[in-house]
């Protein structure tokens, strides 16, 4: 399996997409808003990649819920995570039942079209940074961990393992890493009870599976952004936490990532770093310099193939199918009730 995951233009392949899908250094691909149109759409896209692709690449997509929900028309509208603990007390619905529930939604509907992972949940704390906001679950680390724990939990019985993102936090610094280059002035010790105390405790119960590492700088710990960092990443979060799933970079392409070099240095650097797989997005001649740049050679080693291939979901089910059953119906009841109550203020 090769070490890179990109994206593709539309509802349907390219010539030279097709091309590009059969190179060995391709091991995944996500896919966003753009590739949607409707149900059949996706499924026929879903299959095509699948046919022409050399490797069996790991499909992925960000549906976090929220202004962050790829997939809209003919999908569940799931709630920003920020939200849930608001709405279970208003609508007097059992708060862990219901984050769990919504965990097992989401996956399960992107699991009957073949995708493997959805680059959920966030861990971030909903702080000062605008762009992670009510995508975070709440400002306390305690409730957080209490939240995500139980969004996973229902992934998991979906049958979709999680990837808890930004390592260490993106929360507590302002800039936004897509257009700009943050820097996390705290000290060591304040980012490690905080920030990096969720992931600890959420890894401790055997719920993380993936983790992405932020594009911010630490200068406390590290004058690389995490995601380049053998101290982040093969140190801290290996060695001292113990973690053993996935680590995914972030995108490649964002502005947090540029001061790495070109684009082929920073796939590198990130591979070097300790990452399993790397994401090249919304940048195809970006994404063919790293195929050009890269040695064919560079393939994923034993284990971090192991670790990629433990993500990809044998479970599936037929979308029509899924919406007869009880558990699609209750979560489907209480998401309709809330919409309603919403649209009667």
């Amino acid at each position: 399996m090769g070490p890179l995951m990109i994206d593709v233009s539309g509802y349907e392949l390219t010539p030279e997409e097709i091309d590009i899908l059969d190179h060995p250094l391709i091991g995944g691909l996500i896919l966003f808003t753009r590739n949607y149109h409707d149900q059949t759409q996706l499924k026929d896209l879903i299959r095509h990649i699948k046919e022409v692709s050399r490797n069996d690449i790991l499909l992925a997509t960000d549906h976090e819920g929220g202004r962050v929900q790829r997939f809209k028309h003919g999908f569940s509208k799931i709630p920003a995570m920020g939200d849930i603990l608001q709405l279970s007390k208003r609508h007097q619905i059992d708060t862990d039942s219901f984050t769990r529930q919504l965990g097992w939604l989401m996956a399960v509907e992107l699991l009957a079209f073949n995708i493997d992972i959805s680059f959920a949940p966030v861990l971030d704390i909903n702080g000062i940074s605008e762009v992670i906001g009510d995508r975070g679950f709440h400002q306390s680390p305690q409730q957080i961990v209490r939240l995500a724990s139980e969004f996973i939990r229902g992934m998991r019985e979906a049958g979709m393992r999680a990837t808890g993102k930004h390592f260490p936090g993106h929360g507590n610094v302002l800039e936004d890493s897509h257009v700009a280059i943050p820097i996390d002035r705290r000290s060591k010790q304040q980012i490690f009870e905080l920030d990096m105390a969720i992931f600890s405790e959420i890894n401790k119960q055997g719920l993380l599976d993936a983790v992405m590492p932020a594009h911010v700088i630490y200068p406390d710990v590290d004058d690389l952004p995490a995601g380049f960092s053998r101290k982040w990443i093969q140190q801290i979060l290996r060695n001292d936490l113990g973690f053993s799933g996935v680590v995914f970079s972030d995108d490649l392409s964002m502005q947090g990532a540029v001061q790495m070099g070109g684009i082929v240095d920073r796939a590198k650097l990130a591979i070097t770093a300790g990452c399993d797989m790397v994401l090249v997005c919304n940048d195809p001649s970006g994404a063919i310099k790293v195929i050009d740049g890269l040695p064919t050679n560079v393939v994923m080693n034993d284990l971090s193939s192991k670790r990629v291939k433990g993500l990809k979901s044998s479970s599936s089910v037929d979308f029509k199918t899924l919406q007869k059953s009880q558990q699609y119906q209750d979560i489907a009841y209480i998401l309709h009730s809330i919409t309603e109550a919403k649209e009667s203020l």
